[in-house]
């Protein structure tokens, strides 16, 4: 007599073998069993594959919450204050106002101009290196300021002299000028025009670089013999460390933009502050990075009257699929706010400030329908606040570089907004 379970284990095969009787053979083959799954979606064409279709779809669609093109911004000078207050707070560092204490270092006669190299503070604890430029042909009468902001460019090994004569400058130095600036130093030639011209080293740049205690002398104190080799290997170290730098600032709570943001809002203070200087004529100015510096330094200081942002305008959006790798770095990522602002949104807070924005058609930095949606954005600000007139935007037919073409307008430009 068969147990219980084996009873049931016979009912069930024959239920089975039943039912499977009654289907037809295509149905009941065991080759239903293992039908083969539906085709998986393509992977996207992005520099994340796989990833791109969640990230684009977190992405604002449409006019930013806190674009002044949205309805309910109605009045610039309410709508200024709380989109500066949002940025300022996601920038999570806000170091208090503080004497510049200035220091002048040396001072050479170039002719037209004197430099003066500096130190003053930005904070309590930081002393930030500059040159100050200070033009001859003044007449006596305080001269307009111009902050002169230097870029990326992957060149960490130098900052601030990439836009200021030297006078035994290093051959590295003078070929990247001349692939980036048309061989000028925008700075001194500024300075030549009748401006006061400062220019600080950015964080990680220059006499601010990344040293590390078993660096070799070469890197640690940049000799005029330092050979090309030896300055591409630190320029390719410090790259490499962008990442570590920005995860440790990040670790201490605060944030790489507000370092450099803040710090080039002090140097205002620090060129207002100087008895050649009419205030209420500064302007900035910059390339790359140097353009993103220039932008938010129009956009969050009042001070500055009219601004140039030399390739480096786009909309974050267009960026994300194929763009942000050689693109959007830690310098330039302020966590949060692209949810809220655009870049095109954020660069128009410096409105009624005169904005020229400059790009060009090959750079492939940016994606070019990202550039257009920038431009038309900062239009459709300025014509809203009533000052088309303060903006001009131009795509030059160039790669990513401040060309001689592009330095003629931006020197017009600053000319006719800061002239006395």
């Amino acid at each position: 007599m068969s147990s219980r379970r084996e009873f049931l284990e016979d009912a069930v095969r024959g239920a089975v073998a039943g039912a499977l009787a009654g289907l037809p053979a295509a149905t009941a083959a065991p080759s239903t069993l293992a039908e083969t799954p539906s085709a998986a979606p393509p992977i996207p064409d992005s520099d994340i594959g796989s990833l791109y279709p969640f990230v684009r779809s977190q992405a604002v669609k449409g006019e930013f919450p806190l674009s002044f093109l949205q309805a309910e911004f109605k009045d610039l000078r309410a709508w200024k204050e709380r989109a500066r207050r949002t940025v300022f707070d996601l920038l999570h560092y806000a170091p208090p106002a503080v004497d510049p204490q200035a220091e002048i270092l040396e001072r050479t006669d170039h002719g037209d101009y004197v430099e003066e190299r500096v130190l003053f503070n930005t904070t309590p604890d930081i002393r930030v290196p500059a040159f100050v430029l200070l033009p001859k042909a003044t007449g006596g009468r305080k001269a307009p300021g111009i902050v002169a902001l230097h870029d990326h460019g992957g060149f960490y090994f130098w900052g601030k002299e990439k836009l200021v004569e030297g006078a035994s400058e290093h051959p590295v130095l003078t070929d990247f000028k001349r692939e980036s600036y048309a061989g000028r130093s925008i700075a001194s030639d500024l300075a030549r025009a009748g401006y006061v011209v400062v220019v600080i080293d950015m964080f990680y740049w220059g006499d601010r670089r990344m040293v590390l205690a078993d660096d070799p002398p070469d890197w640690r104190e940049r000799p005029p013999t330092v050979i090309a080799e030896r300055i591409a290997a630190f320029n390719r170290r410090a790259g490499e460390s962008e990442s570590l730098v920005s995860r440790t600032i990040e670790a201490a709570g605060f944030t790489w933009p507000g370092v450099m943001f803040w710090d080039d809002i002090r140097t205002v203070d620090y060129l207002a502050s100087r008895p050649e200087v009419d205030a209420s004529r500064i302007g900035c100015v910059g390339l790359s990075v140097g353009a993103v510096r220039s932008a938010h330094l129009a956009a969050l200081d009042d001070r500055i009257k009219a601004a140039v942002v030399v390739c480096w305008m786009t909309s974050f959006p267009a960026q994300l699929q194929h763009r942000v790798v050689h693109t959007i770095g830690h310098t330039k990522l302020v966590p949060g706010l692209y949810r809220l602002l655009d870049y095109p949104d954020v660069a128009s807070l410096a409105m009624p400030a005169a904005l020229l924005v400059i790009n060009g058609s090959r750079d492939g930095l940016f994606e070019p329908a990202g550039v257009q949606a920038a431009f038309d954005t900062l239009a459709a600000c300025y014509a809203k606040a009533g000052r088309p007139d303060r903006l001009r935007t131009r795509l030059y037919d160039t790669p990513h570089v401040f060309n001689a073409e592009m330095q003629r307008e931006a020197w017009d430009w600053l000319a006719r907004h800061l002239a006395g």
